[in-house]
């Protein structure tokens, strides 16, 4: 029995260690994503609130942040808690207006399940700009 409790511990840890690993690569694989869409970009002042009036514009990216594409500027708003923003969760944004702001309640619901997941806490707007589009 005490060596089925160990190799029931090791078979355990090692499964728990796997998917910490795999979480670590799906937020490095997000993070390459977030790399290219900004690629030859500036980054500009952080801002708690952009007017995001289109909503299909706004793109989550799992183990990061929100991303809202406003054509010659992407904004970039980090997750407080990325781990927290997993693939099978959806974000929903109680926000009012066209605004979009850091300070806006934004809940996580399982995709498949639809319960409640969790809550979810951004960062301020970076915004990227084209380098020559920054410069003229």
């Amino acid at each position: 029995m005490k060596k089925f409790l160990t190799i029931a511990a090791a078979t355990t840890a090692l499964a728990l260690g796997a998917t910490a690993a795999q979480a670590e690569t799906r937020q490095e694989r997000n993070e390459a994503r977030l790399a290219e869409m900004i690629e030859g970009r500036v980054a500009g002042d952080p801002q708690s609130c952009i007017t995001a009036i289109r909503s299909n514009r706004i793109q989550v990216i799992p183990y990061v942040g929100v991303v809202y594409d406003a054509g010659d500027t992407i904004y970039v708003a980090r997750a407080t808690r990325p781990e927290r923003l997993r693939d099978w969760d959806v974000p929903i944004i109680e926000r009012f207006g066209s605004q979009l702001c850091r300070q806006d309640v934004i809940r996580t619901v399982d995709r498949y399940s639809g319960f409640t997941t969790g809550a979810l806490f951004l960062e301020d707007f970076v915004p990227y700009t084209k380098a020559d589009a920054a410069n003229g």
